[in-house]
């Protein structure tokens, strides 16, 4: 199981890495083409703001390195065998869990003690 695990969190890696350039990337345009415009975009009457889909990029960009920060933590834990292992009890976190979210950290009952 743990060479199953090991394979979707290398799978989930590559796509948030992916993610995390993609969103960059359109981010690095997007300030490249806002930089030499005096525009007031807030009403552009052709669609979405320039402010809106900063925001939005932002937020994507912010999502994909904080999955990308989770599964590199736990390729670290795995590497370091105490991946499976609630951080909080040190009681051994179901497969159903870890199968569902195989980054998770804690057990079902911390995490709803902790609000994760």
């Amino acid at each position: 199981m743990t060479t199953d695990l090991r394979t979707l969190l290398t799978d989930l890696r590559a796509q948030a890495q992916a993610r995390v350039a993609s969103t960059s990337a359109v981010l690095a345009e997007l300030t490249h083409d806002r930089a030499g415009s005096n525009d007031d975009d807030e009403h552009d009457p052709e669609g979405v703001t320039l402010s809106s889909e900063w925001s939005r990029l932002t937020g994507l960009a912010e999502a994909a390195a904080s999955e990308l920060h989770q599964v590199d933590d736990a390729l670290a834990r795995m590497d370091a065998g105490t991946y499976g292992i609630c951080a909080n009890c040190g009681r051994p976190i179901p497969a159903e869990r870890l199968a569902v979210r195989p980054f998770a950290e804690h057990c079902v009952a911390c995490a709803e003690k902790l609000g994760r």
